[in-house]
Parts: C-alpha cells; sequence; structure tokens
C-alpha cells in the first residue's frame, strides 16, 4: 500500500537488518526504524512500533533471524523464542511464526541455519501478503452485493487497525474495502477512535487517507447510534485470535460493536488469514488476556503547536484506571469470517469446511 504516493510493507529484510515503520509515530510523523538485535524486535512488539497480529508474527520470525545473526548459538535461539512469545501473550500468530520457525529450524547445522531460517521468515511474509490479498477478493463480494442492491454508497464500520499496518500489506478488514474502492464501488467507511491508543484514527483513517478512501472518525460509543440510523450496511474487524468454535478474541469493544449489530440486523464480519486460528483452546475464557499499562488510558499523544509530539495527562493524578487489551466476541454474534479460501460460518463446521 502507499504513503505519500509510494509503495511500502510493513516490514522487509535489508542488510542484515530488519526494517519497520515506526507506528508509534503515526500519523503525524512517518519514520522507518531499524531492528538490529533480538531485543529490538521483542522492544518493537512490546510497546506496539509494531502491532496487529500477522505483522507481530512476521516481527518475531525476523526476530529470530536476527538472534541467529547475532549469536549463532541453540541455547540463545531458543532463548529468543521463548522470550519472543511472552512479549504479548493474546494474539496467537506471535507464537504460531515462531513455533513453525523454530520447527524449520530444528537439527539444522549451524552453517546452513541462517539461510533457512531467513527464507522461512520470508516465506511466513510472502504468504500473509498472498492470504491477505484473498480475504480481500473474498470479502469484495460481499461488498459488491451491497452496492447492486443499494446502488449508493457503501457504509463500512470497523474497529481498531486491522489495515495494511497491522498486516504486510493490504490488510484484513480493510482489504475488501482495498479491493472495493479499486473495482470504482464507492465506499464509506466509519473509523471507530479505538481508545486507548487511537489506533482507529491515527492508523486506519491515515491509511484510508492515502489510498482516497472516504473516510469519518467516530468516537468508539457512536457507532450503536449510527446503526440505528440505518447509516452502517456491514462491520468488518479483524481478529488477534479466532478459536475453533468461532469466538472472535479482538481489540477491546469489538464485543459491544457486534452487540449493537445484532440488534439493529447489521452484517457483522470478521476478516483473518488462517494464522490466526487457534485449533487448540475451545474455552474463550482460557484466551490470556493481556491487559497493558494504564497510562496508555490516562494519558494521550498528539501533535503540539512546535510540531512536537508530546504526552499529557487527562485522568486525575489520583485515578486508578485498568487497561484490557482485547474481549470475546462469541459465535453467534459473528455473521462470518472471511480467511483467504472464503467465507464460513463462524462455527467448528464452518472453519473446517474451510480447513481440512
Amino acid at each position: 500500500m502507499r504513503i505519500e504516493n509510494k509503495a511500502y510493507r510493513t516490514i522487509w529484510f535489508e542488510d542484515n537488518i530488519v526494517k519497520i515503520i515506526d507506528q508509534t509515530k503515526l500519523p503525524h510523523k512517518f519514520i522507518i526504524k531499524n531492528l538490529k538485535t533480538v531485543a529490538d524486535a521483542i522492544n518493537a512488539i512490546k510497546i506496539m512500533e509494531v502491532r496487529g497480529a500477522p505483522l507481530i508474527g512476521a516481527t518475531a520470525a525476523y526476530g529470530l533471524v536476527l538472534s541467529i545473526i547475532e549469536k549463532n548459538d541453540l541455547s540463545f535461539l531458543k532463548k529468543s523464542s521463548e522470550d519472543l512469545i511472552a512479549s504479548r501473550p493474546t494474539a496467537i500468530n506471535l507464537k504460531w511464526a515462531v513455533d513453525r520457525m523454530m520447527k524449520k529450524l530444528s537439527g539444522v547445522n549451524n552453517n546452513d541455519i541462517l539461510n533457512i531460517a531467513l527464507k522461512e521468515a520470508k516465506s511466513i511474509v510472502e504468504e500473509d501478503v498472498s492470504f491477505c490479498k484473498s480475504i480481500g477478493l473474498n470479502g469484495l463480494k460481499i461488498i459488491e452485493e451491497i452496492s447492486k442492491k443499494k446502488n449508493d454508497t457503501v457504509n463500512i464500520l470497523t474497529h481498531c487497525n486491522a489495515g495494511w499496518l497491522a498486516t504486510i500489506d493490504w490488510g484484513t478488514a480493510t482489504s475488501p474495502i482495498y479491493h472495493a474502492h479499486q473495482k470504482g464501488i464507492k465506499v464509506h467507511v466509519w473509523v471507530d477512535e479505538t481508545r486507548p491508543r487511537n489506533q482507529g484514527a491515527n492508523l486506519t483513517s491515515y491509511e484510508l487517507n492515502e489510498e482516497g478512501i472516504s473516510n469519518t472518525v467516530i468516537t468508539d460509543n457512536a457507532g450503536g447510534i449510527l446503526m440505528q440510523r440505518d447509516q452502517v450496511d456491514m462491520c468488518i474487524v479483524g481478529t488477534d485470535r479466532t478459536l475453533a468454535n468461532g469466538d472472535v478474541c479482538n481489540k477491546i469493544g469489538t464485543y459491544l460493536k457486534a452487540l449493537a449489530a445484532k440488534d439493529n440486523n447489521v452484517p457483522f464480519y470478521v476478516a483473518l488469514p488462517s494464522s490466526t486460528i487457534d485449533w487448540n483452546i475451545k474455552d474463550h475464557k482460557k484466551i490470556p488476556i493481556e491487559e497493558r499499562d494504564s497510562e496508555e488510558l490516562s494519558h494521550v499523544e498528539g501533535i503540539d503547536k512546535n510540531n512536537q509530539i508530546t504526552k499529557v495527562r487527562i485522568y486525575p493524578e489520583k485515578s486508578k484506571s485498568m487497561n484490557l487489551a482485547f474481549d470475546v466476541t462469541p459465535a453467534k454474534y459473528v455473521t462470518g469470517l472471511i480467511t483467504e479460501k472464503g467465507i464460513c460460518e463462524a462455527s467448528e463446521k464452518g472453519l473446517k469446511g474451510l480447513f481440512k
């Protein structure tokens, strides 16, 4: 996708360095950052310089490449893999990518391990690009149907950022939107601000603007009244972990959007690559829900009159706050899952019908 009409991916490998777009500085500053060690990769994941389940997975894969470059030692590699998995607990792609890399590297000769690791990390990246493009083409069919029936602009509500900034390219929830736009279908996106880190306002609206797609930022609690007023034709969100039974773990606030959509008969779709499916956990209460620093709630960042990014406190100094990063939307509130292999109902039967 593009920034100022130049094509970028969110992560790439160059001269033994992993390069990322520092998402903590967006939308105010566009900065490409170098990750030179596995500790750099872990830190980038922890402080959300990279975020979004597929991109976290890719960063972890490249993190293991950096580990080998830094110190070609099996015990160091194993410790690196453990530290990467622990860096953010909820998104399943992180563990999936690390496990895939470690399985590929098991028993490999030290002389060959770097080339094999780099090849596998690049495979993970290219697969994600392909999967996200296919998700877009599958989701495009839904937008086309609504457009034909309505014969007017299709209004789509999103939550958080499941755009190309959360993946390698295309995005998950945004991919159908980008494909519809490229096909000439008129779309307008209601962008949830998505407190506390404002990934909707800071990232989704930013990338939609760069692609020339009409969008409006709204408060997280405005989606319900827009649905009541028939101003939302469909919802599309991403997911950090989807269970085999169709339950969806995603950015906090997703569950409330799904409830509002159900009450107003608005289709609620979840877009995901197969790497985001957790086939092992059956009970959503067993998903590790990340609780982040309360300062993400009590403070906000913005650009000041001197064009500097500034952080300010907005809560009373003595107030306590709790910052749960994710919630779970039960499968019964999900209209369908949009995957790289097609669209299915949010259920074990639906998922197994696509993924044998």
